[in-house]
């Protein structure tokens, strides 16, 4: 079974965790998890070339921490900022520390290294772009700026890994109002949220994958607001067929569908 946490609940809880633990151990855990799953994504590491989506806040933080971890590895990495004046330094500076790059945004003010990012043609060149533009907080379609990367990144055909949640869908209600990332796959932490598991936003966040940062134990007493069954839940529902089993012993299946005014169901 699937439960999935509002995002008052998961994040009541990593505050919880988070007093007691060195700061910016949730991070790097997150970070640690994205990086392995990106690194299963791709086969190999070592010579390929990724490209970071990063907005302000923690969530631009995961992904480049994890830019980071793949650039030990060999990736060569570049971070596309969306915001360098509110971007997180940590994670930047691992990043650079590690060998990868940080270039502005076309729309940024600010002008990093050499001219603005020319978009277009660094997705062109990636095998994998990780999407970290807005977090679980974001409310709302993606503002013009990121559309304009993100309709680059669409255009030329190439995998995201969306972090936490894909940009521009709204974390607890599944709802997208505008333009939201599409996801091949999508590295959620601690939990999954409700608009991982809701459509329409189900639809653009790929294959999920749930990475443990430790926040079991704080989530025991809240109540999930989703449950998604999976092929296991269904399968044990199922009664087993034995050697004595025939027809009458197997169970009967019943439809209740269509009405009497719509009776094509």
């Amino acid at each position: 079974m699937r439960d999935a946490y509002s995002v008052q609940t998961v994040r009541a809880a990593e505050r919880e965790l988070m007093a007691r633990l060195p700061a910016g151990t949730l991070m790097r855990r997150a970070a640690a998890g994205l990086a392995a799953a990106c690194a299963g994504m791709l086969g190999r590491v070592y010579g390929t070339r990724i490209v970071l989506l990063v907005g302000s806040g923690d969530n631009g933080g995961d992904a480049l921490f994890a830019g980071a971890y793949l650039a030990r590895r060999g990736a060569g990495v570049t971070a596309v900022l969306l915001s360098p004046e509110k971007v997180h330094a940590g994670g930047l500076a691992a990043l650079r520390a590690a060998g990868g790059r940080a270039v502005a945004s076309p729309a940024a003010r600010t002008v990093l290294e050499g001219a603005p990012a020319d978009v277009p043609a660094l997705v062109r060149r990636a095998d994998l772009v990780v999407d970290g533009i807005v977090g679980i907080g974001g409310r709302g379609g993606l503002r013009p700026d990121a559309v304009e990367i993100t309709d680059a990144v669409e255009a030329a055909g190439v995998p995201v890994v969306a972090v936490d949640l894909p940009s521009g869908v709204d974390a607890d209600t599944g709802e997208v109002r505008g333009v939201a990332v599409r996801a091949a796959a999508t590295v959620t932490f601690g939990a999954y949220k409700p608009g991982l598991l809701v459509d329409p936003a189900r639809e653009h966040a790929g294959a999920l994958r749930l990475v443990d940062i430790g926040l079991g134990p704080y989530l025991e007493a809240a109540e999930p607001v989703v449950r998604a069954a999976q092929h296991a839940d269904v399968a044990a529902l199922l009664p087993r067929p034995s050697a004595e089993s025939d027809k009458y012993r197997r169970g009967v299946v019943g439809v209740a569908a269509g009405s009497a005014r719509y009776p094509g169901a």
